[in-house]
């Protein structure tokens, strides 16, 4: 690297790491605040606060904000350069823009790199300890039984349970069919249905019919030992346990209730296109931000912070609205969550077209 990448990249995480760190530190104070009651009324230890949920906290909204605070770095620290007249002074000894465009995507390359470590390996056991301290001592959202679950647990086999505790591990009123092709071929009925261990199920009660065509096979007894491949947790998984899974476990479990038919992989895939999307939007937001303050403008910086901050709202909004698509089943997941950064771009690239020449 040349000495003048080393000093563009030393601008640009110098100001926003200090940017980061300076909005955490004020977000901090915010939600203590309001916070505030709530620990004093349920006697929250000093301890569990910081270690549990702050330490928490701000890894999990320092990442969610990045996108934002990449883009109002560029445009601040590069503005300070246009309107000292650096810009023009480096281009003016022969350095092309799309050079200079170099320690810019570097810096860029490197923040996506952090962002996607944190996104699929340190936010998710962030994001746990966080939502379950918050649920201890906040705001109760866990819930304790499920209703009306029904799942293809393998390829053909369909389990249902009318009501299950999460407490007892018990469930009541369960069923387990076996078809082939569009032919059921066995079906168990029972009055409770508990877990064991592992894939370990017990059926009390049951009832147990086979078909072979015509013929039926009529089976009764207290109790049948089956293995039966769903644990308890994942009848209790919401859109919630999406951010607490690594990059591998949520891969894994959408692949998984893909085959069995389950009804909330919608908000699973969601998460896993963002964990992908919100890393490259530092390529984007980088790119919109060197385009936009790149040129030295009349009345210095104020005007392009201006358009950045507008900019940045809107590249939110429109993340955020995209993805209330994808749950309402409007959009597909994919394109929920990349069109924003795919309208961006073009932005981007047409402004980076037009600066350039």
């Amino acid at each position: 690297m040349k000495r003048l990448d080393k000093y563009i990249i030393s601008k640009f995480l110098g100001t926003f790491f200090f940017s980061i760190v300076l909005i955490m530190s004020i977000a901090v104070v915010f939600d203590l605040t309001e916070k505030l009651d709530d620990f004093f009324e349920n006697q929250v230890p000093i301890r569990e606060i910081i270690l549990d949920y702050y330490l928490n906290f701000i890894p999990y909204f320092m990442n969610m904000f990045s996108p934002l605070f990449i883009f109002i770095s560029v445009i601040f620290f590069t503005s300070k350069l246009a309107g000292d007249s650096e810009i023009i002074a480096i281009l003016a000894c022969g350095v092309s823009y799309h050079r200079l465009m170099f320690p810019y995507f570097l810096s860029a390359l490197f923040l996506f790199v952090l962002s996607f470590w944190m996104t699929g390996y340190i936010i998710p056991p962030a994001s746990e300890k966080m939502l379950t301290f918050q649920d201890k001592y906040i705001q109760h959202f866990t819930r304790e039984n499920a209703r009306n679950v029904q799942m293809e647990v393998e390829p053909g086999t369909i389990l249902y349970i009318e009501s299950f505790q999460k407490r007892t591990k018990m469930g009541y009123r369960a069923s387990l069919e076996h078809f082939e092709g569009k032919k059921l071929t066995m079906r168990i009925t029972a009055d409770r249905i508990h877990h064991d261990s592992a894939y370990n199920w017990h059926l009390d009660k049951f009832v147990r019919r086979d078909f072979d065509g015509m013929r039926e096979t009529l089976t009764r007894g207290n109790r049948l030992d089956t293995i039966i491949p769903v644990l308890p947790k994942e009848l209790f998984y919401t859109a919630e346990n999406a951010q607490m899974m690594p990059t591998p476990e949520l891969r894994k479990y959408i692949k998984t209730q893909r085959k069995r038919g389950s009804g909330n992989v919608q908000a699973f895939e969601t998460e896993w296109w963002k964990r992908w999307a919100s890393p490259i939007g530092a390529f984007i937001m980088t790119l919109l931000g060197v385009t936009l303050s790149s040129k030295k403008v009349r009345g210095g910086m104020g005007k392009n912070l201006g358009i950045g901050l507008t900019l940045s709202a809107l590249y939110i909004l429109f993340s955020t609205v995209s993805t209330t698509f994808s749950v309402n089943g409007v959009m597909s997941s994919f394109m929920s969550v990349w069109l924003p950064n795919f309208i961006f771009l073009a932005i981007g690239i047409i402004l980076y077209i037009q600066v350039s020449k």
